[in-house]
């Protein structure tokens, strides 16, 4: 797949990911809500990264190489947005407290390493195969999210969720797989006495790490045709790829901080995610497909309401 590029440019780039995210879980390894500034200084550790990969690459093979990594990382940094907002909407319909989200999220990287390089080495054949169906009932699921938290918002603050034996996930993957019906800390896994034997159940933790992946895969069938439409080399693909993902969990914490302090951004939230959701339904029905920057420019306008709104003093009842 990499055979344009040597080993060692390619064990460089692992390396180097592998090496940041050690840090990163070293950083976290507390289970604490990710802080406003610390997700500021993760973001600009991993662009000052990609940039400084995409130097090595001009140094290496030229500017126009360069060039084109740069090009994929911004469009897969653009494409990606929305799955902000859809990974709040899951942490929300899982009751994953902030504390937890980060542990959540790192493992997700984890496996979007190994899902993306797939998809790479599949390239539009899955997505033709795929990609419709997978699109369309993944926008409905989006409309769901948004109405649950549109309906959590209007009761009041949700409360953190004891007993998941009623929660959709557990009731559909607990035919499959057993499935512990509550949380166990940080533990994705937990050893249960059943019948006088002890049996591995997975928590609903990890049923969340499982759709937060789904989310990546589902992004995927937009992202990286788009950006093998722009460049054909598989190792260019798949660093800017991963680079961008990588930068992009540290501004979902940027977001989920800033929702903590602006009270109307939740809204802008909601709003953003059902705007999400029948896009990729009427994109998928063939109806229309809008470009990347018009789709940046809703999201953004309606963040920007939403902030400009929490600033605006509250009117006195």
């Amino acid at each position: 797949m990499f055979a344009q590029h040597s080993l060692t440019e390619v064990l460089i780039f692992f390396v180097l990911v592998a090496a940041c995210l050690w840090c990163d879980l070293h950083a976290h390894r507390s289970d604490k809500p990710v802080s406003a500034r610390d997700a500021a200084l993760w973001t600009c550790v991993w662009v000052g990264l990609a940039m400084g990969f995409a130097a090595y690459i001009g140094i290496s093979f030229g500017a126009e190489q360069a060039q084109l990594f740069i090009a994929g990382y911004l469009l897969e940094e653009s494409l990606s947005i929305d799955n902000l907002f859809v990974m709040m909407a899951i942490f929300a319909s899982f009751s994953v407290r902030d504390a937890m989200q980060h542990r959540v999220l790192y493992y997700g990287i984890l496996g979007a390493l190994v899902m993306r390089f797939l998809f790479v080495a599949a390239g539009s054949s899955l997505v033709a195969a795929f990609g419709p169906y997978a699109l369309a009932g993944f926008g409905l699921f989006v409309l769901w999210t948004a109405w649950k938290m549109w309906q959590a918002m209007r009761g009041g603050r949700q409360e953190e969720v004891e007993d998941f034996t009623h929660h959709w996930a557990v009731r559909h993957v607990r035919r499959i797989v057993p499935v512990h019906t509550q949380m166990s800390g940080h533990d994705f896994f937990v050893k249960v006495e059943e019948g006088g034997r002890h049996v591995w159940k997975a928590t609903p933790l990890f049923l969340c790490l499982v759709v937060v992946e789904l989310s990546d895969v589902m992004f995927a069938f937009d992202s990286v045709p788009a950006i093998i439409a722009i460049t054909q080399d598989p190792f260019l693909v798949y660093t800017s790829n991963i680079f961008a993902i990588l930068g992009l969990r540290s501004m979902y914490f940027l977001l989920a901080a800033a929702k903590r302090y602006l009270r109307h951004l939740e809204k802008a939230v909601i709003a953003i995610l059902a705007f999400i959701g029948v896009k990729m339904l009427l994109a998928v029905l063939g109806i229309v497909h809008l470009p990347a920057m018009a789709s940046l420019a809703v999201v953004a306008g309606l963040l920007a309401l939403g902030i400009l709104a929490s600033c605006l003093p509250e009117r006195r009842a």
